[in-house]
């Protein structure tokens, strides 16, 4: 097992407690399965240590019922770990009330957008799964400066951990830990569809 020892220590004056106690941006990335998963895996430990959730769900429709969905918000009403809120953008976020209107994804995602900086400002939360949140920037839905500037800028200790296929570069660039999941093999390429606990 790693021991968890750096390979270089920064000459920023900060102690090991200090750096240990930085907030995190984390991106999961890359054309393999899992992204989302290792999101939520790091929501449970969140939940764990007591700490206050957000999910913004981006691009899902809002119809899918994901497992990690439905445990979260189980567990967060436990009382036992941090309370657990979620979005989804196919829902109209749940502050947008439209009805009998046709649907506007880019409107949606910049009105989530806006909620998460809101959020963040307000350090409403400890830690955000921005899940999908590639696919908003990559289409010019939000403004790539503008997601970077708020995350670089965030105050307080809130850990934010993004996932989605093609991530921008300036934001691989100004996040802390990324990882690429790299696809080698995976059940479609032989036909087979989705499957509820595997998939959602």
């Amino acid at each position: 097992m790693p021991q968890g020892k750096v390979e270089h220590v920064p000459d920023d004056g900060l102690t090991t407690r200090q750096r240990r106690r930085q907030h995190v941006l984390a991106v999961n990335t890359g054309q393999g399965k899992g992204k989302s998963t290792a999101a939520f895996g790091m929501a449970l430990r969140a939940w764990s240590a007591g700490w206050s959730i957000a999910v913004f769900q981006f691009v899902k429709s809002p119809k899918w019922r994901v497992g990690e969905e439905t445990a979260l918000k189980a567990l967060g009403e436990t009382g036992k770990g941090g309370p657990v809120v979620w979005h989804k953008m196919g829902e109209g976020w749940s502050w947008i009330q439209r009805p009998g209107t046709e649907r506007d994804h880019a409107a949606e995602a910049a009105e989530g957008w806006a909620q998460i900086k809101r959020d963040l400002a307000e350090e409403a939360y400890r830690f955000y799964v921005l899940d999908e949140f590639t696919y908003p920037i990559k289409w010019g839905w939000v403004d790539i400066a503008d997601v970077v500037a708020t995350l670089r800028d965030r105050p307080g200790n809130q850990h934010v951990v993004v996932t989605g296929r093609d991530a921008h570069p300036d934001l691989v660039e100004i996040a802390d830990l990324v990882t690429d999941m790299t696809k080698v093999k995976h059940p479609m390429d032989a036909g087979r569809k989705g499957q509820q606990g595997i998939e959602w």
